[in-house]
């Protein structure tokens, strides 16, 4: 099995920008048949990703958090600020009024075995991979870690 990211991650991955229509990072998902996409400033920093996960707000909206009336002041039985960032995510028009905000990454040095216990772990489906600057070198994904599994046992 290989031993380090390097040698399983997807180099060069395609990428959005922040300010990218969020509409072009749907029509990108969908032909591509991916599940999501790193987001990069115009210097290639990670900035944020965008995943399905992020868009099922736009398909589903946002519900209300559940309040009670009492003596003319509402009291909140779950976060407001929850049912806010949600309504934002339903209703923006730019990946970055949609994305997820600092992505879970990983070193290209690091072993196989730490980025399948980050993705297992983390309970995720990619680890944008960065160099020490902070710029996107790679992606690995649980198919990837799957893939690399079953090359060792041929």
């Amino acid at each position: 099995m290989p031993k380090t990211v390097a040698e399983v991650m997807q180099p060069n991955p395609i990428v959005v920008r922040p300010e990218t229509p969020l509409q072009e990072a749907i029509q990108i998902l969908a032909e591509r048949r991916i599940s999501g996409l790193p987001v990069v400033d115009e210097s290639g920093k990670v900035v944020g990703v965008i995943s399905e996960g992020d868009l099922m707000w736009r398909a589903t909206g946002a519900t209300p958090p559940a309040y009670i009336m009492l003596l003319d002041s509402v009291i909140y039985l779950e976060n407001p600020a929850r049912y806010e960032e949600e309504l934002h995510k339903a209703l923006g028009q730019t990946v970055g009024e949609v994305m997820s905000k600092n992505p879970i990454s990983i070193s290209p040095d690091k072993s196989l075995s730490d980025a399948a216990r980050l993705l297992h772990e983390r309970q995720i489906h990619r680890l944008l991979v960065q160099d020490s600057a902070g710029k996107l070198v790679g992606i690995i994904t649980r198919g990837d870690v799957v893939r690399a599994m079953a090359a060792a046992e041929e």
